[in-house]
């Protein structure tokens, strides 16, 4: 499995050093991928992996360091002069036009390629059979689902001859087939002779698929091993510094009564076709009710519905006993219901305060911030560190507006703001995406202190380890409705993914879905 370390090196990074204002994202790395090989890029949320993938790409330009393409060094100033040498990457947020053909997308912004629709077309169809990406060429992107449309830019980047392949937290939004099925593409790159860096925050996932392994902390490289000869334990610590201590569940206490319920709610998405179809759902209060689901079938238009944003079309949604049904969002928070978007600067921040006006956002009216309606600045300042300090946000400084921060900090600083406030409910979508493993064990123990604590828990998510070590119960969305149900204490994962992927079986679904 193991690509030989008498490969041929594809390239080569030495010293790669880049800087920003107030912090070094890339401190000296080193990073060798050779042909065959699949490395792993791992590290915590700021530690560098993005910045010195997108050197990589073209995206950035080193202050110091070289790269080797083949043996020969290269200056690579542009996505154009990567894609050239044959260097290709796919992002997590995939860059396609839904209203585009497969061929099409393919195609675009190639000059000059010269050839056929109907030759590329023949082209990405053997491509498809070589590699286990079949999908339709002259199919439209956006009737297709999550992984035919990741099989899409991994066959853009093999039209293009790319030979390394760049993969931005690739299972982001999978189901556990699709996720199985990519690996298995992966490996067969790796026999064909292709190198490929995959950058993920799934330690499993590593231990299943790479080859080598890098370790990134605060920019410098702590570790470069083969996969044979570590753990995810040791993997974590290198990482983060220090062994992590393990989420413990606990025993689960009774839930309570429901202190959030949707009746029979329908609503429309933004372009005006229905996202969720008559769903009902109770939450009861110190439960944990998952929602899982492929990205796109509703789970957005739930977390708005659920947190005010969006006025549902028909249905009642009950908080506390009080029909809120229509009410604006500042009801809803001041009836206990509070939200985590999975949107973080579009919706969960203020991209042009600083971090700590935004750590702040929800406090501004209260005692001793707000000293008989005059703001506090130390008081407000020193309130911030306290959250920055216990919810471990990364931040060169405070006074840095918080566009700044690395999407993992930028969700820290939405997290605590948000659970500093001590919901009722929590409607939390996505809360450690992009999160590093050390992250993540912050978020995950303090989920389930609030729950612990009475706190009610709505918690959409597309990892499924993530809700079956959370949930008390699973809800699948499919198309806005839900399509299956199931404890998570005795959840089958092949059942969820079939759920997730549409198709039906097993028990059918009540329509009264209660945490």
């Amino acid at each position: 499995m193991f690509a030989s370390v008498s490969s041929p090196i594809l390239v080569e990074m030495t010293g790669i050093t880049k800087r920003f204002p107030e912090v070094i994202a890339n401190d000296r790395v080193d990073l060798v991928v050779r042909e065959g090989e699949v490395r792993a890029l791992l590290g915590e949320n700021g530690a560098g992996k993005t910045t010195l993938v997108n050197i990589l790409a073209g995206l950035y330009q080193p202050e110091e360091g070289e790269i080797r393409w083949r043996g020969t060094r290269v200056a690579i100033r542009s996505p154009r002069d990567a894609s050239r040498l044959g260097i290709g990457m796919v992002h997590q947020h995939f860059t396609l036009v839904p209203s585009f053909t497969v061929v099409e997308n393919v195609l675009l912004g190639i000059q000059g390629h010269g050839e056929a629709i109907g030759v590329v077309a023949a082209r990405l169809a053997q491509l498809g059979r070589e590699y286990g990406l079949a999908v339709d060429p002259r199919a439209r992107v956006g009737q297709l689902s999550v992984g035919e449309q990741q099989r899409v830019e991994l066959l853009r980047q093999l039209y293009l001859g790319a030979r390394l392949l760049i993969l931005d937290e690739p299972t982001a939004a999978l189901t556990p087939q699709e996720s199985s099925h990519l690996f298995e593409v992966v490996r067969a790159m790796a026999g064909q002779g292709h190198g490929v860096i995959l950058i993920t925050h799934k330690l499993p996932e590593v231990m299943a698929v790479a080859d080598t392994i890098t370790v990134l902390r605060h920019g410098k490289v702590t570790g470069s091993l083969r996969r044979d000869s570590t753990n995810e334990s040791s993997l974590a610590a290198l990482m983060v510094g220090h062994a992590l201590k393990g989420v413990v569940v606990g025993p689960r206490t009774p839930p309570g009564a429901p202190v959030f319920s949707l009746e029979d709610v329908s609503c429309l998405s933004d372009r005006g076709y229905t996202a969720l179809h008559h769903l009902t759902l109770h939450l009861r209060a110190g439960s944990v009710l998952g929602i899982a689901g492929v990205a796109g079938n509703g789970q957005r238009e739930l977390a708005e519905v659920a947190s005010g944003l969006r006025r549902p079309a028909a249905g009642r949604i009950i908080v506390g006993g009080k029909d809120l049904t229509g009410a604006p969002p500042g009801v809803f928070i001041r009836a206990g219901v509070f939200h985590v978007p999975e949107d973080r600067l579009g919706t969960g921040l203020a991209p042009g305060l600083r971090v700590w006006e935004n750590l702040n956002l929800r406090v501004y009216s209260r005692p001793p911030i707000n000293r008989r309606g005059f703001l506090d600045l130390g008081a407000a300042r020193h309130h911030a560190r306290g959250m920055a300090a216990h919810f471990n946000v990364q931040a060169p400084s405070l006074e840095l507006p918080v566009r700044f921060l690395s999407g993992g900090n930028l969700q820290k600083v939405v997290l605590a703001r948000e659970l500093s406030s001590v919901p009722v409910v929590l409607i939390a979508a996505h809360p450690t995406r992009g999160l590093d493993v050390a992250a993540t064990e912050l978020v995950h123990r303090l989920l389930l202190d609030g729950r612990r604590a009475g706190m009610g828990v709505l918690l959409i998510s597309e990892d499924l380890d993530e809700l079956l070590v959370l949930a008390d119960r699973i809800l699948v969305l499919y198309r806005g409705q839900v399509i299956g149900e199931t404890a998570a204490a005795t959840a089958d994962r092949q059942l969820l993914g079939l759920w997730m992927a549409g198709i039906r079986q097993g028990v059918e679904p009540s329509r009264d879905h209660t945490s």
